[in-house]
């Protein structure tokens, strides 16, 4: 009679599922979500650490999934009109369809978006499921019977539970490492209808100024802006050996005549950033928005006045953002 051994003395080493890091710890996230997440953080607890902050509004996502699956949530955030309904399941539509004609695909080359009832809103209802995103073109098409369409009702939320991971891990980190802190969240939808009511140019910085919802407070027209640069501190980057135990250089030294890469420097009466440099002294400057000062500029016509940091940091003038080239409501 042959008799065989337990799986439990399997060969050391072997791969095992027990090994793998998710099942090791719970709540685990890819290194790349981490990254980003760990960088929204940095930038808020640097804000923290300047002003007085005594409340946190963090924008989560486009639309609210949960009023979505039920309409009739109640609570205070569900008490101002079927308005904010509207801007919500709209948004949702929009973002779920990628922002193209689910009929063309965009080969109509219409900018403007139509969200569709499939079946009549008397039939089907403003559920999402009953939902599409047109052209304008595919729309006008639809009603005077030229074209059908070939989607059938009802989709899933799939699709959108990747893009909240990191942003409901943000929010549950902030409520955790600060406690003495009232902090909320709230949604693009409510942003975007809070600064059309109130008649405010669409950009950026409106946006965080809606999100902060004190509308009645006196703006600036300027703003800082900040870019995380790269560290080149990956082993690969230190491992490029040749024979003889040279380290391969394939690019320009680290210092040239005492300016690095990002340094932030005065260049022809305006301040930018060290973008690209050469062993001869010469320098590409550009701004943080890719606008060159100058592609090629001696070292001698440069002022250091800033050495590189993780986080460059430059002062921008508020512009408004063109309008979304969408449609402005439900049709059918």
């Amino acid at each position: 009679m042959l008799s065989a051994s337990p799986a439990t003395s399997a060969p050391k080493g072997s791969p095992r599922f027990d090994n793998r890091i998710r099942t090791k710890r719970k709540g685990w996230l890819a290194p790349s979500v981490e990254n980003r997440i760990d960088a929204h953080l940095s930038r808020i607890e640097a804000v923290l650490r300047l002003l007085p902050v005594t409340k946190i509004t963090v924008e989560t996502a486009s639309f609210d999934l949960q009023l979505l699956k039920n309409p009739d949530i109640s609570g205070k955030e569900y008490q101002e009109g079927e308005q904010l309904g509207f801007w919500n399941i709209r948004e949702y539509v929009l973002c779920r369809d990628g922002h193209v004609c689910q009929h063309c695909y965009g080969r109509s080359k219409d900018p403007v978006l139509n969200v569709q009832h499939l079946k009549s809103r008397r039939m089907g209802g403003d559920s999402p499921g009953n939902l599409i995103t047109l052209c304008e073109t595919c729309h006008k098409a639809l009603h005077r019977g030229e074209i059908t369409l070939k989607v059938k009702r009802g989709q899933s939320f799939r699709a959108e539970a990747f893009m909240r991971i990191m942003r409901w891990e943000v929010l549950n980190r902030l409520k955790a490492s600060h406690p003495e802190l009232e902090v909320n969240n709230t949604y693009g939808y409510r942003t975007k209808h809070a600064r059309i009511a109130n008649d405010i140019a669409n950009s950026h910085c409106a946006d965080a100024f809606c999100i902060a919802g004190n509308l009645g407070a006196e703006r600036l027209s300027e703003f800082f802006f900040q870019k995380q640069t790269r560290r080149n501190n990956r082993p690969i980057h230190k491992l490029s050996i040749l024979k003889g135990g040279l380290r391969k250089r394939n690019q320009a030294p680290y210092e040239i005549k005492g300016f690095r890469l990002f340094d932030k420097v005065a260049c022809q009466g305006e301040e930018g950033f060290i973008f690209g440099r050469r062993s001869s002294g010469y320098f590409d400057v550009r701004k943080l928005n890719g606008t060159h000062i100058s592609a090629g500029i001696s070292y001698k016509k440069l002022r250091l006045l800033e050495k590189r940091q993780t986080y460059l940091i430059e002062i921008r003038k508020e512009e408004a953002l063109p309008p979304l080239p969408e449609g402005r409501g439900l049709r059918a």
